[in-house]
């Protein structure tokens, strides 16, 4: 899966930047590897291209440009940015991807996404810690040396201007995954959606501190088997890990919030904290609790309870025991698309505000400016009032009336909709992690179901078995026969559910600004016809007497 990393640097030392890229470095350490007379080692195999600059004099060209501008001088700038674009190990195998054909994709979205900067493009095919992954590394200045055609992308007009920095905000992150995805879905190379919340969240420094203790952990057992001790633990885990297979375990084991809190306790010693319907857990050797969040989607507060709700739903009878791992048929998915389609809700927001009671407002009866101002406004406001509802053929009161509570109803409607379409997606979304996780983890449960000593080796691969049997109980429960589920039928669900979703959000947002907008005119109506709104009568009656 290619996968998108960003990091902003404020050192003004630029070469730093083309050392990393040429010469090896320790990953944990960050320092770079000396040979025996003390020199630089360069890397095995990389690829280098220069855009708007010569590679290797891009720390020169860029202290020039800053220079030039007078920008990047203080210690708090940052002064690059850098990319990284991480392919699927197997997209070498699968789907032929080299080194050089890495690198022109590289250049490719460089070039496209940081138009006008000066960048280094390195590809190195080593991977992390020789895992084997190709990846690219784009360097650039954050300063932009030429003006270029302004992009759908930028949100400022100075975002295409020379002598600007690069502006790296939410939407333009977005933006920016999703032009990786584009590019891997054209090269068919392995991708995953970048734009969903990641479902389980390991971030780069749980990633070392788990290779680091395991480093450690090994060092120690080599020891004591040296001193014929048996080790109990052989594989490390990071507090983060120990966190999602309790929950994993509790969440499975519970059928509501108290059993799954009572679990966490009594059998994993975790204290789980509610705070604004928000789910924090307390490891048993820290002081500070994570949120469910950090540990990724499956571990939030929405995710566990729509698990529970699925057990409390009754069993369907047409599925039989043979009925194991296939989704939902097309038809089902389909039919329920079918419904989820419903005409677009047309709805122009006019300027209509309420009209001010002045005699609420003891501004206006002690400023006389203000009290001027105020009745302008109002006479305004009642002149538009009158004609919005002159232009929509409301003769009476009770047609604004029963046009306000049917917009409300719609309004409801339309929530419930969407609501029942992010249910759907939701359970696309597991079908689509668990059938994942079951066939990435199947080869060591098949290894498990031969070894001699399986107790053994259930320590020693615990997580992997873990997740396997997770993946295979819930795709058990969820699935109609004994075929394994399509990820491109999934994938394909997911896509067209993802744009009724979108569709419907855009209806209800404008269903709710219509109906707040016929609040605002019956409320007008009520003042100009009444001297004073139904809303203001109901608050008078709440104040306690003088």
């Amino acid at each position: 899966m290619a996968i998108l990393k960003h990091i902003a640097s404020k050192n003004a030392n630029y070469g730093e930047a083309q050392r990393y890229l040429l010469f090896q470095y320790d990953e944990h350490t960050k320092k770079p590897i000396l040979d025996k007379n003390g020199e630089l080692i360069p890397r095995k195999e990389y690829y280098i291209d220069g855009i708007n600059c010569d590679p290797f004099s891009f720390d020169l060209e860029c202290k020039e440009l800053n220079a030039q501008y007078h920008k990047n001088q203080n210690f708090d700038e940052i002064k690059s940015h850098h990319y990284i674009l991480s392919f699927d190990p197997k997209d070498a195998e699968e789907h032929g991807l080299t080194g050089e054909k890495a690198q022109q994709l590289g250049l490719e979205y460089a070039q496209k996404n940081f138009p006008g900067h000066q960048a280094l493009v390195c590809t190195h095919t080593d991977g992390n810690n020789e895992s084997g992954n190709i990846h690219v590394h784009i360097v650039i200045n954050s300063l932009r040396k030429y003006d270029v055609e302004h992009q759908t992308f930028m949100e400022r007009p100075c975002d295409a201007r020379a002598g600007y920095k690069h502006h790296l905000t939410p939407s333009y992150l977005i933006y920016l995954k999703r032009s990786l995805m584009h590019i891997c879905h054209r090269e068919h190379l392995h991708q995953v959606d970048l734009l969903s919340p990641v479902e389980k969240k390991i971030t780069d420094r749980e990633y070392r501190a788990k290779h680091t203790g395991q480093k450690k952990l090994d060092t120690l057992n080599k020891e004591m088997l040296s001193k014929g001790i048996a080790p109990r633990q052989t594989v490390f885990q990071t507090q983060k890990e120990y966190l999602r297979t309790a929950i994993e375990y509790a969440a499975a084991s519970s059928c509501n919030i108290e059993e799954f809190q009572a679990t966490l306790l009594k059998n994993y010693q975790i204290t789980l904290k509610v705070s604004r319907g928000r789910f924090s857990y307390l490891h048993p050797e820290r002081n500070k609790f994570i949120t469910g969040r950090s540990l990724g989607s499956h571990y939030t507060e929405d995710y566990l309870f729509s698990i529970w709700e699925k057990k409390k739903e009754p069993q369907h009878q047409s599925h039989t025991r043979s009925d194991i791992f296939t989704p939902h048929s097309n038809s089902t998915t389909s039919a329920f698309m079918e419904q989820k389609e419903t005409e677009a809700f047309c709805f122009i927001k006019s300027d209509l505000r309420l009209v001010i009671d002045l005699q609420q407002r003891a501004k206006a009866q002690s400023n006389p400016v203000y009290d001027r101002k105020v009745k302008l406004s109002n006479l305004q406001q009642m002149a538009k009032t009158i004609a919005y509802v002159q232009e929509r053929g409301y003769s009476t009161e009770d047609d604004l009336i029963t046009a306000l509570t049917t917009s409300q109803s719609e309004t409801a409607n339309c929530r419930k909709n969407l609501r029942s379409t992010q249910q759907e997606l939701k359970r696309i979304n597991e079908q689509i992690h668990y059938t994942g996780q079951y066939l990435a983890n199947k080869s060591v449960y098949r290894e498990f179901l031969h070894a001699k000593n399986k107790k053994q080796f259930r320590q020693e691969h615990l997580s992997e078995i873990t997740l396997y049997e997770t993946a295979r109980n819930f795709l058990k429960q969820q699935a109609a026969s004994e075929k394994l589920p399509s990820m491109k039928l999934l994938k394909s669900e997911k896509e067209k559910l993802l744009s009724i979703k979108n569709m419907q959000h855009q209806e209800y947002q404008k269903r709710k600004q219509y109906e707040k907008e016929l609040q605002t005119v019956c409320k007008n109506v009520e003042m100009i016809l009444h001297g004073r709104s139904d809303f203001e009568k109901s608050s008078e009656k709440n104040l306690p007497p003088r």
